[in-house]
């Protein structure tokens, strides 16, 4: 397995009734059926993934690393990633499609400071 993509479906993700964008995981499921991408890219619905204050959050894993994406509020931000993992099963590298790319953020991990005793 080269990739993974793991989609935010937890407490703030996708709850229309928090004023946040469904996600579509029905399509995303049938389009990694469609495009027999399972070998390839594993895809991952989880549960709360945080930052919650970038709702419809997703994570993509590669060997390259971690790319976090956030606020992906359209169909076209899905379907962007379809494409990327795609790419990814045919060997076309890991570049993330334009529309994504201003969907990035970089996730701080919590910082624990000791007072020195």
């Amino acid at each position: 397995m080269s990739a993974q993509v793991v989609v935010c479906n937890g407490c703030c993700c996708g709850r229309v009734e928090k004023g946040h964008n469904e996600v579509p995981i029905d399509a995303l499921k049938s389009a990694w059926d469609e495009h027999e991408l399972h070998n390839q890219v594993k895809l991952t619905i989880s549960g709360c993934l945080g930052p919650c204050s970038m709702h419809n959050v997703s994570l993509l894993k590669t060997e390259n690393g971690l790319t976090w994406l956030g606020k992906l509020s359209e169909q076209d931000h899905y379907d962007a990633l379809i494409h990327w993992a795609c790419n990814i099963a045919e060997g076309k590298g890991v570049d993330l499609p334009e529309i994504l790319q201003e969907r990035r953020f970089v996730r701080l991990q919590e910082v624990v400071i000791r007072e020195q005793e």
